[in-house]
C-alpha cells in the first residue's frame, strides 16, 4: 500500500477534524493516569486508596454505559461528544486545582472521578459509533490505524513527561494539562458536521432499543465470548497493572521507571500501528486474541524480576499485542455490526468488559498486602494470557473473517 492510500482518510474534512481532536485530547490523557496515581498516593500512601479512586471512576461508567449506548444511537453523536469533552475538562480541572493547591482529600478525588466516569459512560459509545460515519468503508482500516499511530506516538512521551512533572512540580500540573486538552478537543469537534440520526429519535422507546441491543449481543457469539473473557482480563489488568503497579514501583523501579514502562508499551503500540498501516489480517479476532495474550508477559515479569531494562522489552511486546487486538476488535465491530446499532453494541461490549474492573481495583490492594506483590503479579500474568487464549476455543472467534 502506498502512502497516498494510507493517508486517504485525512482527505475527508470531518475525519481530519475528528482526528485532530482525538490527537489533542490524547496528548493530555496520556499524562493523566500517572499523575492521578501519584496524586492519590501523595494524599494516602496506599494501593487500597488508589484502587478506591480508580473504582470510583469505573463504577458510574459501568452503571450508565447502556444508557449511553441508547442515547448515542438516538441523538447526534457529535453533540454528545462535544458536551462530554467540556464536562471532562471541568472534572479534571477541579481535580488539578485541588492537587496543585494541596487541598485535595481522598473523598474529593473519589467524587470527581465518579463524575468523570459517568460522563465517560455516554462519551465512549458515541465516540466509537462516530468513526464509520466519517470515512468510506474502504478507508475504515486506515482511519483506525492512523488514530492508533497518533495515540501511540503521544503515549510514548506522555507518561514519561507526566512522571517528570510529578517529580519536578507535582502531579496536579499534568492533570491540568489534561483538562486543557479536553477543552481544545471540544473546540476542534465544532468543525465536524454529521447528518442527523436518520429519524431514529422517538421512533421507538429507549427500553425497546435497549432490548434490541441485548438481542444483538446475546445472539452474536463471537461478541459475547470475547466480552466475557475481557470481564476477567480487565479485572486483572486494572488490579495488577494499574493498582498494584504504581504502588510496587515506589518500592522497586520508582515513578520514573514506571513512566518508562508505560512509554515502552506505547512504543510497541506505535510500531505495530505503523506495520498494520501496510498489512492486514483476514481473521481479526484470531490475530487479536493471540496478540492480547502477550500482555501477560510484562505482568508476570514485573512480579518475578522487577528490573527496568527487562520490563521495558516486555512492555514493548505487550503494547504491540494490545494494538493487534485493538485493530482486530475495531474492525470486527465496525464491519460486522450495522451502523444504527453500533453504539449500543459498543455499550454492551464496554459493560461486559468493564463490569469486573472495580472488583480488581478494590481487591488487588488487599491481595498484594496479604500474599505479596511477587505472587499476585506472577499468578495474574499467567491467568491473563490463559484467559485470552481460551477464547480461541470458540470457532466463532478464531474463524471470524473481515467483511467485504
Amino acid at each position: 500500500m502506498d502512502s497516498a492510500s494510507a493517508l486517504a482518510p485525512l482527505r475527508a474534512k470531518n475525519f481530519r477534524s475528528y482526528f485532530l481532536a482525538n490527537t489533542v485530547n490524547t496528548a493530555g490523557s496520556t499524562m493523566a493516569p500517572v499523575a492521578l496515581a501519584f496524586a492519590v498516593l501523595h494524599v494516602s500512601n496506599s494501593p487500597t486508596a488508589l484502587g478506591a479512586v480508580l473504582a470510583a471512576n469505573t463504577i458510574p461508567m459501568v452503571a450508565f454505559l447502556l444508557f449511553g449506548g441508547v442515547l448515542a444511537d438516538r441523538l447526534p453523536r457529535v453533540l454528545i461528544v462535544r458536551l462530554g469533552n467540556v464536562a471532562c475538562a471541568l472534572t479534571q480541572g477541579a481535580a488539578a486545582w485541588l492537587v496543585i493547591t494541596d487541598r485535595a482529600d481522598l473523598w474529593m478525588l473519589i467524587v470527581l472521578e465518579a463524575l468523570n466516569g459517568a460522563v465517560a459512560a455516554v462519551l465512549f459509545p458515541a465516540l466509537q459509533g462516530m468513526l464509520p460515519q466519517l470515512v468510506p468503508r474502504e478507508d475504515l482500516k486506515n482511519a483506525n490505524v492512523l488514530q492508533s499511530l497518533a495515540r501511540g506516538a503521544l503515549r510514548v512521551i506522555g507518561p514519561s513527561i507526566s512522571a517528570l512533572l510529578v517529580v519536578g512540580v507535582g502531579a496536579g500540573w499534568a492533570l491540568a494539562a489534561d483538562a486543557v486538552t479536553w477543552l481544545a478537543a471540544g473546540a476542534l469537534l465544532l468543525m465536524v458536521q454529521l447528518p442527523p440520526p436518520d429519524g431514529r429519535t422517538g421512533r421507538t422507546s429507549a427500553l425497546s432499543e435497549l432490548r434490541e441491543g441485548w438481542t444483538l449481543f446475546r445472539t452474536t457469539k463471537w461478541l459475547w465470548v470475547v466480552v466475557l473473557a475481557f470481564g476477567f482480563m480487565n479485572a486483572i489488568h486494572t488490579g495488577a497493572w494499574f493498582t498494584v503497579g504504581p504502588a510496587y514501583a515506589k518500592q522497586t523501579i520508582g515513578a520514573q521507571g514506571w513512566g518508562l514502562l508505560l512509554s515502552a508499551e506505547s512504543v510497541g503500540l506505535l510500531v505495530m500501528s505503523a506495520i498494520m498501516l501496510r498489512r492486514t489480517f483476514r481473521r481479526p479476532l484470531l490475530a487479536g486474541m493471540l496478540g492480547i495474550a502477550l500482555f501477560g508477559i510484562p505482568i508476570l515479569l514485573y512480579g518475578a524480576a522487577p528490573h527496568v531494562g527487562l520490563l521495558v522489552v516486555a512492555c514493548f511486546v505487550g503494547g504491540a499485542g494490545i494494538e493487534i487486538f485493538s485493530l482486530g476488535w475495531t474492525l470486527a465491530m465496525q464491519e460486522n455490526i450495522e451502523e444504527r446499532m453500533l453504539s449500543r453494541a459498543y455499550s454492551y461490549d464496554a459493560l461486559g468488559s468493564f463490569v469486573a474492573m472495580p472488583v480488581g481495583q478494590f481487591a488487588y490492594g488487599p491481595l498484594a498486602s496479604t500474599f505479596g506483590y511477587h505472587d499476585v503479579l506472577v499468578v495474574s500474568g499467567v491467568g491473563y494470557a490463559a484467559i485470552a487464549l481460551a477464547t480461541l476455543g470458540s470457532s466463532s472467534v478464531r474463524n471470524l473473517r473481515r467483511a467485504t
